[in-house]
């Protein structure tokens, strides 16, 4: 069985395992601060950036879907994907992480095959991007006995029916399931060719409590089609697509409260003119 390689370890988070251990724990004392009241926490969104800028809030939701009984697989939601783009899927092998590598669900991989239009990656063949692969570590860490299913979709109202299908084939399964949707929010500045408000602390302003707020109250909402939506037509999510996708899924599979566990922006880490959101999101009952 093959194993797919980490591109971003070593830079965009640590390469060896003591050192990710030792950052979790660090990651895990900041959100001691954090209340998310939610009892059957299944799902949750992500933000993707290197660790140092939003690992602590990846952690944060990753750790807390670890609550209750162990998970026997994590459906992955990312990927930087156009509506035009096509699917994506890794579908056999395994993953490297630091703390060994997260095998393929690669029974209901198939099954999601079978239905729906997919671009199989293999662990040799595949698009480098950092929107799954920076999760991983946490997967592994917290959820060590589980298997992933890792999709890339495009933000269109089709993808959200493949989250529903997987999460209606774990149930059909038993397979105790986990869901995790992988986006930043606003990339705002000359570095991104995004600036409608201009610069300084109006352009701060507006990415904190109007832009990126539109697509956080829309996951608040777990309203799937105005995550893209929004996503689409302000650029205040990334990969909305993904984030919507893990909405309809956690949906499906019985949440019916989402909790904002945390905001933040590179700004607070790196002042500058370019800047991009991060939010995490936790859905349950």
């Amino acid at each position: 069985m093959g194993i797919r390689r980490a591109i971003f370890a070593g830079s965009w988070y640590p390469a060896d395992a003591g050192s990710c251990e030792r950052q979790i724990q660090d990651f895990l004392k900041e959100a001691r601060e954090r209340e998310v009241p939610l009892e059957s926490p299944m799902g949750g969104i992500v933000p993707h950036a290197g660790w140092y800028f939003s690992g602590s809030i990846a952690c944060d939701v990753i750790h807390r879907l670890a609550a209750g009984d162990p998970a026997d697989v994590v459906l992955l939601f990312g990927m930087h994907l156009r509506p035009s783009d096509p699917r994506f899927i890794m579908a056999r092998g395994r993953w490297e992480t630091p703390f060994g590598p997260l095998a393929v669900d690669e029974e209901l991989a198939a099954e999601l095959v079978d239905r729906f239009e997919f671009r199989v990656e293999t662990p040799d063949n595949f698009v480098q991007d950092n929107t799954i692969e920076l999760q991983l570590p946490f997967v592994k860490y917290f959820h060590p006995e589980a298997r992933i299913v890792p999709i890339g979709v495009p933000p269109v109202p089709e993808s959200l029916e493949i989250g529903k299908t997987a999460a209606r084939l774990a149930a059909r399964d038993g397979k105790r399931l986990r869901i995790i949707g992988s986006t930043d929010l606003t990339h705002y500045g000359s570095n991104y060719g995004f600036a409608p408000v201009g610069a300084g602390p109006e352009a701060l302003r507006w990415v904190r409590d109007e832009n990126d707020r539109r697509v956080i109250d829309a996951m608040l909402a777990m309203a799937p089609e105005r995550v893209i939506e929004e996503g689409v037509q302000r650029h205040n999510a990334c990969c909305s697509g993904a984030a919507a996708t893990a909405i309809a899924a956690s949906r499906e599979a019985g949440a019916t409260r989402a909790h904002e566990v945390a905001y933040a922006t590179s700004y607070d880490k790196s002042p500058g003119e370019s800047f991009v959101g991060y939010v995490g999101v936790v859905f349950g009952n």
